[in-house]
């Protein structure tokens, strides 16, 4: 936003520094100036306002920082707008049935007014900060916001039927705004109303029915406190962003409305002329004002203050008498408890300030940063690595050294994706960006997928990454947390003897896999068993570790690589890597290397297709030869047509290598040795092929 420094020093009559020194001053206190820009009678700040500090996003909030720096008075704004002693009035009837939606809301009429263009300072600073102009008294309400940050608004009070009425819409409402656009309403969005239609709708835009023009001769002016997650749903759900909308979804000030309303009466008056009947309509609902403008004090301890700021350039230190210059000046309240020990009393503009650490750091930021000492904090001890750091070092180095990169993915995602990648419960977020972002993730796999799909959608076709990360499980009353870890890959898998083409991917992750847990100390094994939905039918496997479920993995199913638009197949793999993290890593151990011939033999069995290969491996492994040093398959083959290999069987061609650390291997012991596999294997219902 823009901000005007002739405008500013009306609230300043005693600040003396100079345009320039005041940019830097306010930007080293967290009020950034972007650009100084030179115009007729001073400089015009482009400001960049950080969202939780909406307070500052006027010429007055800013002014309050910069009379908080310099130590000087703050012009107070005007309290009261004049009335017409001779026409005392009934005050405007208002009714607030959204009791948890408005917190409150100010009416007054003025009667008589002639709408002509806006004049005097209001056209000149406008002209200045380009604002185009309207009308008299709708400029007024933009000079309003622009001055102390409230929005307001002015009706045609001739086109009211009967009082206003805050409440929600009726579902399939219809409203015409000043924009010219017709909207229908839903039962979320709020509305200011007569008794016969909507007028407007609440925090964002103005009806058109009821608008200020030319004609207009008694005007009813408003301005209101309204929740700032309803002004927000209501905004996206219309696509309006206003300025009021901007300052309502990030918190108004609760005290600002009639103060608000006064000022814009009076300038009315000044601009439009008319007379101000009747005393202001103020509504309040307490249960929001507690939320807001009558929050409890926070204790603050200047020992604490002390504590945490630590020496100052000049080697003072932050005294108390500074602590309460300051937040004084900020707009607190300070009430001493005990010696150096204060209740603080927040303003209802910092809705931010939460804590005692929220004062502490108020003051550090108005004091300056740049004027404290710099000194590092004392630290006693050594560093102590975390308990899992290796494991972790451990995971991160296998999957790069197999070519995965490591990548980031949103810890939100959507309600169907939850379900349908996990039957973990998921935990919902109370005030979701968006449908699609309305849960905390309770897997990686739904962000692990969408990161392969931007990556295919943007012509990269061979991807590998990994992600690890945190999951969240649970409820919103308690939200479990644990470390998850995925996998995903695409494109350029390379087959051999012992797969199709087409399943080279699949095997691929599942080697990966396997040489991740070879890492860990425990024995690994698969099944087919639960497997969850986003999985292709056939075409996954669980993975166990110590006979306990540890991943799934496999490849997209049909309907989700639709869905994503995918043209290649995708395959996916959900570790739980807390279970890797509280296992122990397996130990190296070195042995001297045989002076003697190694011996390869070969097998080559029929089997059926219920045998797998961790049954054969095992079994070979059970006979317990010393000499036996691998075992390894070599070749597998599957005859669709059944003609070369039966139907629900397929050849394997098994090789294992033979050595001896003592001796050179003998006939004898190659044969015997190899008759024992031969039984081994045809125990398992294989048949040696000639």
């Amino acid at each position: 936003m823009d901000i005007l420094t002739p405008w500013l020093r009306s609230y300043l009559p005693a600040l003396s520094v100079t345009d320039e020194q005041l940019a830097e001053d306010l930007t080293l206190r967290g009020i950034a100036v972007e650009g100084t820009f030179a115009i007729a009678n001073g400089t015009r700040y482009e400001m960049d306002i950080t969202t939780n500090r909406v307070d500052a996003m006027n010429h007055y909030g800013v002014a309050r920082e910069a009379a908080a720096i310099y130590n000087v008075p703050l012009a107070p704004l005007p309290a009261t707008a004049p009335l017409a002693a001779d026409k005392p009035g009934d005050s405007f009837p208002v009714t607030i049935e959204a009791r948890d939606l408005c917190g409150r809301f100010t009416a007054r009429i003025v009667r008589g007014v002639n709408v002509k263009p806006a004049s005097g300072l209001i056209a000149e600073y406008f002209a200045a900060l380009g604002q185009k102009p309207i009308s008299g008294p709708v400029d007024v309400t933009n000079f309003g916001w622009l001055s102390m940050g409230q929005p307001t608004h002015v009706f045609d009070l001739d086109t009211l039927e009967g009082g206003i009425i805050v409440r929600r819409a009726k579902p399939g409402e219809k409203l015409r705004l000043l924009d010219g656009t017709e909207k229908t309403l839903v039962a979320e969005d709020l509305v200011v109303a007569d008794e016969k239609k909507a007028l407007g709708l609440a925090g964002v835009m103005g009806g058109w029915d009821s608008r200020v023009t030319e004609t207009t001769k008694n005007i009813l002016v408003e301005a209101a406190w309204f929740d700032p997650a309803a002004i927000r749903a209501s905004s996206r759900r219309h696509g309006l962003h206003t300025d009021a909308s901007h300052r309502f979804e990030r918190g108004a000030d609760f005290a600002a409305a009639p103060l608000a309303n006064n000022l814009v009466t009076r300038l009315v008056v000044e601009q439009a002329g008319g007379e101000v009947i009747g005393e202001m309509t103020d509504i309040i609902i307490p249960a929001l004002a507690a939320k807001t403008a009558d929050r409890p004090t926070i204790a603050l301890r200047v020992s604490e203050v002390q504590r945490h700021l630590g020496t100052t350039a000049d080697g003072l230190g932050i005294s108390e008498s500074i602590v309460a210059q300051y937040l004084t000046a900020l707009g607190c309240t300070l009430t001493q408890t005990a010696a150096g020990e204060y209740a603080v009393k927040l303003p209802s503009w910092r809705l931010d300030l939460e804590r005692e650490i929220d004062l502490i750091e108020e003051i550090a930021r108005v004091y300056g940063y740049n004027k404290f000492a710099n000194t590092l904090p004392t630290f006693i001890g050594t560093v102590i690595e975390l308990p899992h750091a290796e494991q972790e070092h451990t995971i991160r180095t296998t999957l790069r050294g197999l070519g995965f990169s490591e990548a980031i993915s949103s810890t939100f995602c959507s309600a169907e994706e939850a379900t349908l990648f996990t039957t973990a419960s998921a935990v919902a977020i109370g005030n979701p960006l968006s449908a699609e972002a309305g849960m905390l993730r309770p897997a990686l796999t739904p962000g692990m997928a969408t990161m392969i799909a931007n990556n295919l959608h943007r012509d990269v076709s061979t991807v590998r990454l990994f992600e690890m990360g945190t999951v969240f499980n649970g409820s919103t009353a308690e939200v479990i947390e644990h470390t998850g870890l995925s996998l995903g890959l695409t494109g350029s898998a390379i087959a051999n003897s012992l797969y199709r083409a087409e399943d080279a991917l699949f095997y691929e992750l599942k080697g990966a896999l396997e040489a991740l847990l070879a890492k860990f100390t425990g024995a690994v094994t698969f099944d087919t068993n639960e497997l969850p939905a986003w999985i292709a039918l056939g075409r996954g496997a669980r993975v166990l570790f110590n006979g306990q479920p540890i991943a799934v993995f496999g490849e997209l199913s049909a309907t989700e690589q639709q869905r994503r638009k995918l043209r290649q197949t995708v395959a996916l793999a959900e570790v739980n890597a807390a279970v890797l993290l509280a296992a122990p890593l397996r130990q190296p151990v070195s042995r001297e290397i045989s002076r003697f011939q190694a011996v390869e033999r070969d097998f080559s069995f029929l089997f059926p297709d219920t045998v797998r290969w961790a049954d054969i491996d095992s079994s070979l492994r059970a006979l317990k030869i010393p000499e036996l040093q691998s075992i390894g398959p070599v070749e597998i083959f599957r005859d669709p047509k059944g003609k070369a290999v039966a139907a629900g069987t397929y050849s394997l061609l098994v090789r294992v290598v033979f050595q001896s650390t003592e001796r050179t291997l003998a006939d004898e012991d190659l044969t015997g040795n190899s008759s024992r596999i031969i039984a081994a294997l045809t125990a398992l219902g294989g048949v040696q092929r000639a």
